[in-house]
């Protein structure tokens, strides 16, 4: 049957719709067209840094000079070229199935910092912005990452209480002002976060700011360490 329906309608290229030999994947073209990171990477943003992996950690000078709250960060792409068009059809397109492939480049990337019986927590949308995009891309991406490293989701740990302002264009410190206060524990499901682990998942990181607000209130639940992920990560100079 399997052979039979690729005969029909054989897999595509997730994003120009060129033929590939399996689903959910990138063609020749287009991979090379998206800014994979790879190599020595900020240990706690996931950012790329000069020099060889060594495997000694290495922080980067963003993360030694502010305070971030949580533990440790991975990044899958860089948020330029073929990653950032990938990204904006996953976030405004209605490619939901974008979160198919993406999710599986994320649990590469993630494999240095996953724990045993981690929880997975994504990044909380308003409820205005859920009614006016239908679906919430971090929720996505953290639902087919459970799947794919067999971790336990919890989609509505953290509620968005009030809706902020769009981050594009901010300065650094606004962006920070502009999340104070923004997250909460769900009053019902915010208690799955006590004593647990949480990798908290978004689409993208720029300053740091939503993970930072969202990693301090996963402390307030409970939480006993908090990594982050990110699809991509928008580096200084990418």
């Amino acid at each position: 049957m399997q052979t039979a329906l690729r005969l029909i309608y054989p897999p595509q290229c997730v994003m120009c719709g060129a033929l590939v030999g399996e689903p959910f994947q990138l063609c020749g073209s287009c991979w090379r067209a998206t800014p994979f990171i790879s190599g020595l990477v900020c240990d706690t943003c996931g950012t790329p840094l000069p020099g060889d992996d060594t495997g000694h950690t290495e922080i980067c000078d963003d993360c030694l000079s502010i305070a971030r709250p949580w533990d440790r960060g991975r990044a899958a792409l860089l948020y330029r070229d073929g990653a950032k068009r990938l990204v904006l059809a996953l976030k405004h397109g209605d490619r939901q199935d974008l979160a198919v492939p993406a999710a599986r480049w994320m649990a590469r990337a993630a494999e240095p910092i996953v724990e045993p019986e981690m929880l997975i927590v994504p990044i909380p949308a308003h409820w205005l912005r859920l009614l006016q995009r239908r679906y919430n891309q971090a929720a996505l991406l953290a639902n087919r990452l459970g799947k794919t490293l067999s971790l336990q989701v919890a989609p509505d740990a953290l509620i968005r209480k009030k809706r902020t302002r769009v981050q594009e264009g901010m300065t650094r410190d606004d962006r920070f002002r502009n999340l104070a206060d923004a997250f909460a524990p769900h009053p019902g499901r915010g208690g799955l976060i006590k004593g647990r682990s949480v990798l908290l998942v978004d689409d993208v990181m720029t300053s740091g700011a939503t993970f930072a607000a969202a990693a301090e209130i996963c402390h307030v639940a409970g939480a006993s360490r908090v990594s982050v992920l990110s699809l991509a990560r928008v580096a200084k100079d990418a």
